[in-house]
């Protein structure tokens, strides 16, 4: 039988479809780590990925890729137990990189920026580490709209934040296949799944909610004037903008096979 799924989840599922057929994100044989951590786009995105998975007509492995940051040991065993669950391979690992962000050792402004850092640098590894192809973070439209007002306010770049990006001379490509989405749709779509987010809003980290994202975001909050509809302008056109870069790339390369046009498996 033929699983059914609510308005919000097919949003998800549709939006990272077609972020992945149009800016060749994926092919035979991808090895994809999913970085989960605990909040709500994380798991969505896990949850999609392995819908996505069972739809494309290919070979696709995935498995999740957890660092724990150090504030509570424990609060990933959901995840754990969810995992096991569905039968999804994973790696969990308990770090320090929260508190060591918060203490004396982190000579940067940005605790969020040094914990992040030290984030990813294990997640490249873990990549190398388990002969993975693809590295996916559950980024969404909102992410996007916080990453380019911090690289035109505080870098004079105008730069978002790519959906298929290439590193170590393309040996990892890193994906973002829930950029199209906005967060609305994504919290959603976890209440009805009932997917055991746990970072979201418990989240243990002493600066959760003050990031320079945030900050960001309530500057877009003060451009819409209180307009939601303003505000989903925003959204809507970073995203064009964002997509159409990001496809274009993908069509001068040429570097991914493209489905033909009878091939509707994307949607």
């Amino acid at each position: 039988m033929k699983e059914k799924f609510s308005y919000a989840q097919q949003v998800c599922i549709k939006a990272a479809g077609k972020a992945m057929q149009q800016t060749g994100m994926l092919a035979e044989g991808a090895r994809v780590g999913i970085a989960v951590s605990g909040g709500v786009d994380s798991f969505v995105l896990l949850k999609v990925m392995g819908i996505r998975q069972r739809i494309v007509p290919f070979h696709v492995e995935m498995m999740a890729l957890h660092l724990n940051p150090g504030f509570d040991g424990k609060n990933h065993l959901p995840l754990r137990a969810w995992l096991e669950r569905e039968g999804v391979a994973a790696h969990l690992e308990l770090t320090d990189y929260g508190p060591r962000g918060h203490s004396g050792e982190n000579k940067t402004r940005s605790a969020c920026f040094y914990c992040a850092r030290l984030r990813r640098k294990r997640l490249f590894a873990l990549c190398g580490q388990y002969g993975l192809t693809h590295l996916a973070f559950g980024h969404n439209a909102e992410d996007l709209v916080s990453t380019f007002m911090l690289n035109l306010v505080q870098t004079g770049r105008v730069e978002g934040m790519g959906m298929n990006e290439g590193f170590f001379g393309g040996a990892l490509r890193v994906i973002r296949p829930l950029l199209l989405v906005e967060k609305a749709d994504i919290a959603r779509a976890a209440r009805q799944w009932a997917l055991p987010v746990w970072n979201n809003p418990n989240n243990p980290c002493p600066s959760a909610g003050r990031s320079a994202r945030t900050h960001m975001l309530e500057l877009a909050d003060g451009l819409s004037e209180g307009s939601r509809f303003r505000k989903k302008n925003i959204f809507n056109a970073l995203s064009r903008w964002q997509f159409a870069k990001d496809k274009a790339r993908n069509d001068e390369s040429g570097a991914l096979p493209q489905p033909s046009r009878d091939d509707d498996f994307w949607n």
